[in-house]
């Protein structure tokens, strides 16, 4: 057994955590990973590229998320223009360099590759969309409208099918039976369908359902063994009838898979609010969309039981990330205990993710910057440096994972509540270590006492460790003082 104290400040109640280590509640299933979005502080040649992609590199994660994204059509589309007179617009040459720097830094870990903007021309509009020149400039509305020009949907299906060939099978031919050569043969297990489609041309789920079997049906004739992953909502917590349809295979062409489900969450700060009062609310957020995944996880055990969730953008966005639209915003410089606050979330919701058997907890996103959501990068924007979130999710990923036999926490009394500000998960892992999540939601220190700890390791990010690898520290006693927004790992001798 293992006793923990914890104790603060007054405002702090005691609070006595035991761990039966005997007791297994259950085998985690959870991969802790990130998404890497594509944008151009991630092309070669930057200040930010060999450091961003070695720190990727080194993580060693699985199920990391790529998706070439709406702002910049010329690194995320590859047909730009409809094929006409016998000519089509099929190039590669701006998006090859950053999707093969991303396959090599993945190279023995499985990916889930989304390349989640439509050809806009695919699309009914009153005038063709304008797009820029100049790749590395944002452009937002690139996608518009909802009804595509194609009703059968299949020249979207064919698009993806020669994208995955593209990657896949050394190339592919175009619509006028040209061959387009790559070389490439990268193995790519996992494809995800689309992104954001609650935002993204506003699709309701029967559209959806529609398009994705299209797709799915495309890209199996080229790679069968492929596995897909759907839905993809940004907001999870206002569609639950999406999934209600989506899951229902009634709803889906005979033998359509259902591999898993998507969808994402952020914590959005008021823009009144100072750090001090954000790390009450973030928390309270966090609580709430897992209210969310805990509903959205009966439909789906209900529904489609083989089906798999991957919860693949985690993190929070400022309420100064949210104004950026504006052309004469100027942002805000983020305090260095933000990142701490921010990882401290990430690993919060990955601990009660694990309880609920999640299969994939995705962080968001490697790199941001200003203009371009800052406050969810993993990364120092300005020299592609991990920041106190990337740490956070190596120190996870390196201690945690699929396998590990999750213990039973009991309560601290049969009267008094757990400690509101320290959350705990205690496992024994694959190779039999007997290991402590530890994540401290407030931004002060708290003092633990830990029985049979003694001579053990402390491995942690928090306040004090800043843009630094997670510190270890060999533990002289039972004892031991965690500094606000700390994430930590006991390993016990």
């Amino acid at each position: 057994m293992l006793a923990v104290a914890g104790r603060t400040t007054a405002q702090d109640a005691h609070v006595q955590i035991t761990v039966h280590w005997d007791k297994i509640v259950q085998e985690s299933r959870t991969s802790p990973t990130l998404q890497v979005v594509v944008n151009p502080p991630l092309r070669r040649g930057t200040a930010v590229h060999d450091n961003a992609f070695k720190a990727l590199h080194d993580l060693g994660a699985d199920y990391v998320r790529y998706v070439p994204w709406l702002p910049y059509p010329r690194l995320g589309v590859a047909e730009l223009e409809p094929p006409k007179d016998g000519k089509t617009s099929w190039d590669f040459s701006l998006i090859d360099p950053m999707t093969i720097d991303f396959l090599e830094a993945t190279k023995g870990h499985s990916v889930v590759l989304n390349f989640s903007t439509i050809p806009q021309w695919m699309y009914k509009t009153d005038k063709p969309i304008a797009y820029p020149d100049d790749p590395n400039k944002a452009l937002w509305n690139y996608e518009q409208g909802t009804e595509l020009r194609d009703a059968t949907f299949q020249e979207v299906a064919d698009y993806y099918a020669r994208l995955l060939a593209w990657y896949t099978k050394g190339g592919f031919k175009d619509e006028y039976g040209k061959q387009h050569e790559s070389g490439y043969h990268y193995s790519i297990p996992y494809w995800e369908v689309l992104n954001e489609v609650d935002f993204e041309h506003r699709m309701t789920a029967q559209t959806y359902t529609r398009l994705y079997d299209a797709i799915v049906s495309a890209m199996k004739k080229v790679q069968p063994e492929l596995r897909f992953v759907g839905v993809s909502l940004a907001i999870p917590g206002q569609n639950p009838d999406f999934f209600e349809y989506f899951l229902n295979s009634k709803n889906h062409e005979p033998g359509m898979p259902l591999d898993y489900i998507s969808y994402h969450f952020y914590a959005v700060p008021a823009p009144d609010e100072t750090l001090d009062i954000q790390q009450h609310t973030v928390f309270a957020h966090a609580d709430g969309f897992l209210n969310t995944v805990r509903n959205i996880e009966a439909i789906r055990k209900r529904l489609s039981p083989g089906t798999g969730t991957m919860i693949n953008e985690i993190g929070i966005i400022s309420a100064d990330d949210i104004a950026q639209v504006d052309p004469n915003h100027v942002t805000k410089t983020i305090p260095d205990s933000y990142w701490n606050l921010a990882g401290a979330e990430y690993a919060y919701i990955f601990a009660e993710l694990t309880r609920l058997g999640i299969d994939v907890a995705g962080e968001s996103q490697l790199v941001g910057y200003p203009t371009q959501f800052p406050s969810v990068s993993m990364v120092d924007w300005n020299n592609g440096k991990p920041n106190a979130r990337l740490w956070v999710l190596k120190l996870l990923h390196d201690n945690f994972g699929p396998g590990d036999k999750i213990v039973e926490i009991a309560p601290a009394s049969p009267v008094a509540p757990d400690s509101p500000y320290l959350t705990d998960l205690a496992v024994v892992t694959k190779t039999g270590k007997r290991k402590i999540l530890l994540v401290n939601k407030r931004d002060r220190n708290l003092e633990l006492s830990m029985a049979g700890a003694a001579d053990g390791r402390f491995d942690y990010v928090d306040v004090t460790t800043g843009f630094q690898p997670a510190a270890s520290t060999k533990l002289s006693s039972d004892k031991l003082m965690i500094h606000g927004f700390s994430v930590g790992v006991v390993t016990f001798p």
